[in-house]
Parts: structure tokens; C-alpha cells; sequence
């Protein structure tokens, strides 16, 4: 199973990519989409969509991870980064893939253990669950990364009911 795991925002998304092939994580690639705080929004979510859509096509994930929205005291990084959920989510619907939703808690508890870990607990577990020399960067690719893994433990912990109750 392939999963793109996307962590959304308007000057920084990040993506990752992971493989679950016998029973094990494995990276296939991580990185950031970046804009421009030149360009005017809509040509920044436009972008947004091109380079997602690019992925989609050229990694042929299984499904889509994208954070949900929590509440930040900034309102205008709330709409923004709302505006760019929109985009990941518009962008796989348009590739036909089924898109799961997962809360900073469940991430955390998924790939740390502990749903208050802070964000360097998190990006040491994704270095080591992926077994990778060094933390990904920027942070936005480590939290998809950390949103892609927590796909796949809830993927996996839902097969082992589904196989229990058979």
C-alpha cells in the first residue's frame, strides 16, 4: 500500500510519501510544495494543485493522509491553511482517491505513542520508523511523513479487526 501524506498550508505543504510492503514503513520520497508570498493567493493554491497533481500521477498512491484542521489563534493561518486542505482534497477526489483525515493527536499517539509529544518526539520517531540518516526537512515534511505512517498504522489496526472478525 502507498500512501501520500500531506501536511497543508499556503507557504509551505508538505508531502510524504511511504510504502507499506511486508509489514514494514518504507520512504519513497519527501518534500515541500512552496509558494511565493509575491503571487496573489489564488495563483498560490493554483500552484498547489499542479505540483499535488504531479505527485498523484507520478507516485500513483493508494489513498491520500491529510491533516485535519485545528484551531490556531491566528485566524488568517487558519483560512489559509483551510484553503489549501481544500485544494489536497479537491485534487484527489479529481484522482478518483479516497482521502483520510487524522488529528495532530492521532498522529501523534499513532507515531509516537503519546498524543501530547512534541513536535521534535515526533520527528525522531519518523526518522526512526523510516529508518532514514537524518530528520526530514522542512518540518512540514516531517509532520506528512508522520501523517502518511499514522495512515498506515490505522490502515493496518483496521485489516487486523476486519481479519479477526471473519
Amino acid at each position: 500500500m502507498r500512501v501520500l501524506g500531506i501536511d497543508p498550508g499556503t507557504a509551505i505543504t508538505g508531502y510524504g510519501i511511504v510504502d507499506y510492503i511486508a509489514g514494514k514503513e518504507n520512504l519513497v520520497k519527501y518534500g515541500a510544495i512552496r509558494t511565493s508570498p509575491s503571487l496573489n493567493m489564488a495563483d498560490r493554491l493554483y500552484k498547489i494543485k499542479l505540483e499535488l497533481g504531479s505527485l498523484l500521477q507520478e507516485y500513483q498512491p493508494q489513498i491520500v493522509a491529510v491533516e485535519e484542521l485545528f484551531y490556531n489563534r491566528n485566524s488568517k493561518t487558519v483560512i489559509s491553511v483551510a484553503q489549501s486542505r481544500g485544494v489536497v482534497l479537491m485534487t484527489a477526489a479529481e484522482a478518483g482517491l479516497p482521502v483520510a483525515e487524522y488529528t495532530p493527536l492521532q498522529v501523534k499517539q499513532s507515531v509516537v505513542g503519546y498524543g501530547n509529544a512534541d513536535k521534535r518526539q515526533v520527528q525522531l520517531m519518523v526518522q526512526r520508523i523510516l529508518k532514514i540518516s537524518e530528520i526530514p526537512r522542512p518540518d512540514d515534511a516531517a509532520d506528512a511523513l508522520a501523517i502518511a505512517i499514522c495512515c498506515l498504522h490505522s490502515y493496518r489496526f483496521t485489516r487486523l479487526i476486519k481479519d479477526d472478525n471473519k
